[in-house]
C-alpha cells in the first residue's frame, strides 16, 4: 500500500465514491489504501454527507501548517505509552473530536473530552490539558465547567492538591439517563399544548403523537441503559456478557 498523505486527486476519488454510496472498504480498495485511512479522512472532514475534496485538502494543509508552528512548543513531543504510533494517536484524537462535534458537542468541549478519553488513566490536570491542546487555561476552565454540568466529567483533588478531571466508567450511563429524563419536559409541555389547542384538533393530535413517541423512546433508552450498564465496567481481557434486551411490547 502506498505511504504518505492523501493527495488532492485521491480526495476527489473519495468524494466521488461517497457520492456513489460506496463503502469505505471499496473506496480504499480502489485507491490501494487502508480502509482506516479513508474512514479517518472522511470523519475528520465533515463525515460522509458533508465531505468535499477541495475543502478537505485545504484543511489538511492548514493543519500541517499549524502543527509545524506548534512543534517548537513541545505539543507534538508528548511521549506515547505501550509503543503507540504518535501520529496514529494524534489522527485518531482528531477523528474522535470531529465525531463528537458532529454529535452536537461544542468544539472546545469535544477536544477536552477526546483528550481525556484517550489517556490510559482517564484523567488529566488543567495544566496537562493546556499543554496537550495548546490553548489557554481559561478555555480549559470553560470547557470543564460545561462538561461537568452535563455530567460528562468529574473533578477531584489529587495528593498534590491539584484539580484533576476524570472521565470514569459510568459517565456515558449517567449522560444517557440524563438525556432520557430531559425528554420528560418535552412530553409534559406537549401534553399541555393538547389541552390548550383542544382535543381532536390537528395541532393537538400532532403534539400528542410527539408526546407518545418521546415517552416510548425515553422508556426504551432508560431500560437499555440499565441493562447494558455492566458493559461499562467490564475488566480488560474479560469478555463482557451482552445483556439480553427485553422483547418489544407486541400489544397493538
Amino acid at each position: 500500500m502506498p505511504g504518505g498523505r492523501l493527495n488532492q486527486q485521491e480526495r476527489q476519488q473519495i468524494a466521488l465514491g461517497l457520492a456513489d454510496d460506496l463503502a469505505y472498504a471499496e473506496i480504499a480498495r480502489r485507491l490501494d489504501r487502508p480502509t482506516s485511512t479513508i474512514s479517518r479522512e472522511v470523519m475528520r472532514n465533515g463525515g460522509p454527507g458533508a465531505y468535499r475534496a477541495d475543502l478537505a485538502h485545504r484543511a489538511t494543509e492548514r493543519r500541517a501548517h499549524r502543527r509545524s508552528q506548534a512543534a517548537p512548543r513541545g505539543a507534538q513531543a508528548l511521549p506515547q505509552a505501550h509503543g503507540r504510533d504518535p501520529e496514529a494517536v494524534r489522527e485518531f484524537e482528531e477523528v474522535f473530536t470531529n465525531v463528537l462535534i458532529q454529535a452536537g458537542t461544542p468544539k472546545m468541549m469535544a477536544r477536552v473530552m477526546s483528550c481525556l478519553y484517550i489517556t490510559d488513566t482517564g484523567s488529566l490536570t488543567a495544566s496537562e490539558l493546556v499543554q496537550r491542546l495548546q490553548v489557554s487555561p481559561a478555555s480549559i476552565s470553560k470547557a470543564i465547567t460545561f462538561l461537568e454540568g452535563q455530567g460528562l466529567v468529574r473533578r477531584e483533588r489529587d495528593e498534590r492538591r491539584r484539580e484533576r478531571y476524570f472521565v470514569d466508567d459510568d459517565v456515558w450511563y449517567q449522560a444517557t439517563i440524563a438525556s432520557a429524563r430531559a425528554n420528560a419536559q418535552i412530553i409534559e409541555t406537549a401534553r399541555q399544548g393538547v389541552s390548550i389547542l383542544g382535543p381532536d384538533t390537528p395541532a393537538a393530535n400532532r403534539l400528542e403523537n410527539i408526546a407518545r413517541f418521546m415517552d416510548f423512546v425515553s422508556e426504551g433508552i432508560t431500560r437499555a441503559a440499565e441493562q447494558a450498564r455492566e458493559v461499562l465496567h467490564a475488566k480488560p481481557g474479560t469478555p463482557a456478557a451482552t445483556p439480553a434486551a427485553s422483547p418489544p411490547d407486541a400489544t397493538p
